[in-house]
């Protein structure tokens, strides 16, 4: 077994990934800055070793026969620097997936701009539950299994279920995550422009997903959503099997008849024209019944029953930060979280929740976090993603240094844009008190009996969620 060093171990994957190759018994440490529940807390609780902060002192106190390269570390870095200087062996994150998870185990691989982690999550659940003990890499924290990543409890003919990320591998590897992930079966949910700071254009999300497609085996099978044009195209020139899965009958899976409850939602699903049958999952919004429609399809490639496939997804559990329910408060205050960032996601997590929870007003905290967020690239989008919510809380721009003026997302502009739709808006950091907890005075003044906030952001937007919840229960 070797010594593994995770150069940038606080993400959501390297994390994951570290507790997986410990579990599998090698010796695993780390270093990162800024680490924040929940990864710092599921590191804790694994008993990962790490270093707040690079230092070469953290490499010279390890000694790791290799250094695992997160796609957020870069030239500089002094403890990269010291291991370029030393010779350590340098590897990604995917690559170290596909070598020592992977391997020749049947490769599935979830890809798309949205869904992943949802859509990752319900097919490991389903091959779990289905008896198969997949392993999996899933970029969040899936609640069926409580880690993020494992390996497959099967010595022979096993399978492995990959979140695949179109975001790029490390920095001397540019390529995107799920290029490398060997797939045998494949799904992409739907394709946007997304990641800014990598990708130029669409066309260049659109190449990366074609490579992909090309490693696909002849005997393979791709599952593409037939309600996304641009996911089409890129599925027409796979040399596997391809199925459409959709709210349309021209795909050939279909689902139909959709209901929802506080619990579930229910719907028929049906594979060419013929009825399967009706299933019921735990999760609400046609953009996850599209992703419960994609693992489906997906589950099926493995040879799962349709039967045993609706027994799993009847007590699949969300995976943290998607939708995730925080707690009821006095005054009937509802608080959720989302990982939702890209103005689409945005807008069908608002829809969701205000279909949910007909009636009840809706109060929305944004923080522009990401790299394609925080700049002007979706100003018009982001003025139109907000439909549901009465309340509108802009947090501040996530290190507004890295892109000049003009091509930074104008908070100003937006706020204006909001307020003509009707909605009340506040610009949290403004000198209105200490960030976040301007955020928390505001909603003191503003919330009523029965409303909904939610939480939307890629990071941990200042422990805001933590600090809501307290108010909450503190003011009760």
């Amino acid at each position: 077994m070797s010594s593994i060093y995770f150069l940038g171990i606080g993400g959501t994957a390297m994390a994951s990934v570290a507790v997986a190759l410990s579990h599998a018994g090698h010796a695993i440490s780390g270093s990162d800055t800024q680490l924040y529940p929940p990864m710092s807390l599921y590191l804790d609780d694994h008993n990962i070793r790490y270093f707040n902060g690079f230092s070469t002192h953290n490499l010279q106190h390890a000694l790791p026969d290799m250094i695992v390269v997160g796609n957020a570390i870069s030239r500089g870095n002094p403890e990269l620097e010291y291991a370029l200087n030393h010779h350590i062996e340098l590897v990604s994150m995917p690559e170290l997936v596909r070598e020592q998870l992977i391997g020749t185990n049947t490769s599935l691989v979830v890809t798309g701009t949205h869904g992943k982690t949802t859509t990752t999550s319900l097919l490991a659940w389903l091959l779990e539950h289905g008896g198969l003990k997949p392993g999996f890499l899933v970029g969040g924290i899936p609640e069926n299994f409580t880690i993020g990543c494992r390996a497959s409890g099967r010595s022979e003919e096993g399978y492995f279920v990959s979140e695949g990320d179109e975001y790029d591998t490390a920095f001397f590897d540019k390529r995107s995550k799920f290029i490398l992930y060997r797939p045998d079966i494949a799904i992409i949910n739907n394709v946007e422009f997304d990641h800014a700071d990598i990708f130029n254009s669409l066309d260049d999300i659109k190449h990366s997903f074609r490579v992909f497609v090309n490693l696909i085996p002849e005997n393979g099978a791709l599952f593409v959503n037939g309600d996304d044009s641009l996911a089409v195209e890129i599925a027409s020139r796979a040399f596997c099997k391809v199925e459409r899965f959709g709210l349309t009958t021209e795909s050939e899976w279909c689902a139909s008849n959709i209901s929802s409850e506080r619990d579930a939602s229910s719907f028929d699903i049906s594979y060419k024209g013929i009825l399967l049958g009706n299933i019921c999952v735990p999760l609400f919004g046609n953009h996850n019944i599209m992703n419960a429609l994609a693992a489906v399809a997906a589950a099926t490639g493995t040879g799962l029953s349709f039967d045993a496939i609706r027994r799993g997804l009847a007590l699949f559990r969300r995976p943290k930060r998607r939708m995730e329910i925080i707690g009821t408060f006095p005054g009937n205050i509802t608080l959720i979280e989302d990982f939702a960032h890209h103005p689409t996601a945005v807008r069908v997590t608002l829809e969701a929740i205000e279909k949910l929870y007909e009636g009840r007003r809706i109060v929305t905290c944004f923080e522009p976090r990401s790299n394609t967020t925080t700049r002007n690239i979706f100003q018009q989008e982001l003025s139109e993603c907000f439909g549901p919510a009465s309340i509108v809380v802009i947090g501040k721009v996530h290190r507004p240094d890295r892109y000049p003026p003009e091509e930074s997302l104008n908070t100003e502009l937006l706020k204006e844009s909001l307020q003509k739709q009707g909605k009340t808006v506040f610009l949290a950091g403004q000198n209105h008190g200490t960030y976040p907890d301007d955020i928390v005075a505001f909603l003191q003044g503003q919330l009523i009996y029965g409303d909904i906030v939610i939480v939307l952001s890629n990071g941990s937007f200042n422990n805001l969620k933590n600090l809501l919840s307290e108010n909450f229960q503190k003011n009760s």
